[in-house]
């Protein structure tokens, strides 16, 4: 595994200051004019370089703290491109909704072995939510729970590119109209795939529930329109 800290020579003179110095996420960084004669760079381009930073979500810019680094998280990268992708062609949603599909596949087992009790125990509230939604009067969409109950599955993985596409999926789905889809039978056979799925867990059996994951995650592809 590579320990030592890499730049790739398209890293801006600002992200490249930024991830040399941790102690950015405690202390606000120096103002734009220290840091433009210490980088060699005008304020002009040290701003341009700052806002791409803020929309990739590395920094946090506020009138009284300053700038200060941010945890690293995928997402922020992933939902603007993603966004971009689907404002030029919705067919691009089943595209990253397949790329979704393989890495929960992919990371099913790692995932699941790292939940504890209290993870099971979660799942199940979720799960006991979620019937009690589709099976009230009025009958309700339980898409929180959906999303909720995804990411939990997988919320122990320390990756967090794993977890910026996962949420980032989250975000497209609600962005193009699939939370608010209402076919009754439909919703059925999803939650029976999830109680399969929270069951094979809860009992360790995990081979079972990545089998009910592939069939679950295929239902979106034969949806009724």
């Amino acid at each position: 595994m590579l320990r030592e800290r890499t730049a790739p020579e398209s890293l801006s003179e600002f992200l490249r200051y930024l991830a040399s110095h941790p102690q950015a996420e405690n202390e606000a960084l120096p103002s734009l004019n220290t840091l433009s004669a210490e980088l060699g760079i005008s304020v002009a381009g040290l701003r341009e370089q700052l806002e791409v930073a803020r929309a990739l979500g590395l920094v946090e810019v506020r009138p009284r703290t300053g700038i200060r680094r941010q945890p690293y998280s995928f997402l922020p990268a992933v939902r603007q491109s993603v966004g971009y992708a689907m404002a030029l062609e919705s067919r691009n949603f089943e595209m990253f909704a397949d790329l979704r599909k393989h890495v929960e596949m992919a990371y099913w087992r790692e995932a699941v072995g790292l939940l504890a009790a209290e993870d099971h125990h979660r799942l199940v509230e979720i799960m006991a939510r979620a019937w009690e939604k589709l099976r009230g009067s009025p009958v309700q969409i339980p898409h929180d729970e959906h999303k909720q109950l995804h990411l939990a599955i997988y919320a122990r993985l320390e990756n967090p590119f794993v977890q910026g596409i996962l949420e980032a999926y989250w975000e497209a789905y609600e962005a193009i109209g699939l939370n608010v889809f209402t076919d009754y039978n439909y919703l059925q056979d999803v939650w029976t795939y999830h109680q399969k799925m929270v069951d094979a867990i809860c009992n360790k059996d995990f081979d079972a529930g990545y089998q009910a994951l592939v069939e679950h995650t295929d239902l979106i592809y034969h949806r009724p329109v």
